[in-house]
């Protein structure tokens, strides 16, 4: 490491080395664990609402909140952990979300009562909230950049793995037990071996360098090429001042920074998350429900759930060969509202199972190919000391919205409305959302990451 300008930065040389998987893509794995449970536990509030309303005899609003407290709090804490990232770094908060989770997932478990179990999930999800975007920032921000759009994409390939998981297991307890605090015990023993795991990922040099800590993040970035089998010259860190400090006024200041950034950006970015994410929310929470309520069986109905998001993974492969071809914001464009559409026919063909469930496989599809290039594209569009907090609040409005889904949706749109054109009233804030990100937002496909 050296000090004169005319070097390339630190920042420059770790998205410029050569990716290794026993480098790079132990992050991506350990990171991907992480993603997984998130969506393990959001597929189980759409197994839990029939289970729940059966044992503890829950109307329409009562079984909604099995979803809203536990997504209100996944919102709030993509808020605080991607904020708190930003303040005392991706590995503390890496390492401390899945610790919150896991508690609270075994309290949850142990819940006397209805209103004790909504406190429970509400707090797991707090902790489990801050993984999505915590764990983009840190994978991001250690993955080469030639390769960044493929590594961040076939990221979400851990959804679809969590989220089938969760149908497939949850199906067997209820088959062998019928006990659904079964259904949340299971989770937390792997939950916790990635927790001890996660405790092993370094620092990221990027957070480093911003956080006035040169000389741990030259000793970070130093590794990285030695490890890499890299053969870079001299490289310089920017000098930086004093650290920040965590604090709810920082906070504040870090939400405005996001407007004067650009507000376009930023405007688009939660637009996307929160229309994209409520379709995909409001089919995942209520669909074993609006199966069972047609006649399917209970383990029949988990199944058809699982088949829904298990052929998310041939997405998540689409999204990665096609991210660096097609660009961003095209993939986006064309997926995410036929995606919505597939929906709307999906709910005229109820009636017909086979056709039914073909459909809805159509739709694991392509909500799948939209979703991860949709975590990419915005983890792009922010500079570093605002990419936590940036990914953080748009998957906070996501969570906001999909937190009030299981109310607006089970007690108001789908009893009101019926199901085709509640479906297609989403499907159309998609496409007002893709609209907008055409004509307001850049592409990203290449970028350096600032």
């Amino acid at each position: 490491m050296t000090t004169s300008t005319t070097l390339p930065s630190g920042d420059a040389v770790v998205q410029d080395l050569p990716w290794r998987w026993r480098v790079q893509g132990s992050i991506f794995l350990i990171g991907g664990l992480g993603f997984m449970f998130d969506a393990w536990d959001v597929t189980l509030n759409g197994f839990l609402i029939p289970l729940l309303s059966k044992e503890w005899h829950l109307d329409a609003g009562g079984a909604a909140w099995v979803g809203t407290s536990n997504l209100i709090g996944m919102a709030i804490g993509a808020f605080a952990w991607g904020s708190i990232a930003d303040q005392i770094g991706r590995k503390k908060a890496f390492t401390l979300t899945l610790l919150v989770f896991s508690l609270f997932t075994v309290l949850g478990a142990a819940a006397p009562d209805y209103v004790w179990f909504y406190i429970f999930r509400f707090v797991a999800g707090f902790g489990l909230g801050g993984c999505i975007p915590v764990d983009y920032a840190l994978v991001g921000e250690f993955t080469p950049r030639r390769h960044r759009g493929r590594v961040l994409t076939v990221m979400d390939a851990w959804w679809p793995i969590g989220a089938s998981l969760c149908g497939l297991v949850s199906a067997a307890l209820i088959s062998a037990t019928g006990n659904w605090r079964a259904l949340m015990l299971v989770m937390v023993l792997p939950a916790l071996l990635v927790f001890w795991v996660r405790r092993s990922v370094p620092e990221s040099p990027l957070y480093l360098v911003r956080a006035g800590r040169p000389e741990e993040a030259a000793q970070v970035i130093n590794s990285l090429i030695r490890r890499t089998g890299a053969t870079v010259g001299g490289w310089r860190l920017p000098l930086v001042s004093e650290a920040p400090k965590l604090s709810l006024g920082k906070v504040t200041v870090q939400l405005a920074q996001l407007w004067r950034y650009n507000w376009r950006t930023t405007a688009v970015a939660w637009s996307l998350f929160l229309t994209i994410l409520l379709v995909y929310y409001g089919a995942l929470t209520w669909m074993p429900a609006i199966l069972v309520s047609t006649g399917f069986g209970e383990a029949k109905a988990f199944m058809a759930t699982a088949g829904m998001t298990g052929i998310g993974l041939v997405g998540v492969v689409l999204a990665a060969l096609l991210v660096e071809r097609v660009g961003r914001k095209w993939l986006l464009a064309i997926t995410a509202p036929l995606s919505a559409a597939s929906l709307v026919v999906f709910a005229l063909v109820l009636d017909a199972p086979a056709a039914a469930q073909a459909w809805l496989l159509v739709f694991g599809l392509l909500i799948q190919v939209a979703i991860p290039v949709l975590y990419t594209y915005v983890s792009e569009l922010y500079p570093t000391e605002l990419r936590g907090t940036g990914f953080g609040w748009a998957s906070t409005i996501s969570r906001v919205g999909a937190g009030l889904v299981p109310l607006i949706f089970g007690s108001l749109l789908w009893p009101v409305l019926g199901l085709p054109l509640t479906f297609a009233l989403t499907g159309l804030l998609v496409v007002l959302a893709v609209i907008a990100m055409a004509v307001a937002a850049p592409e990203t496909k290449g970028i350096r990451l600032d």
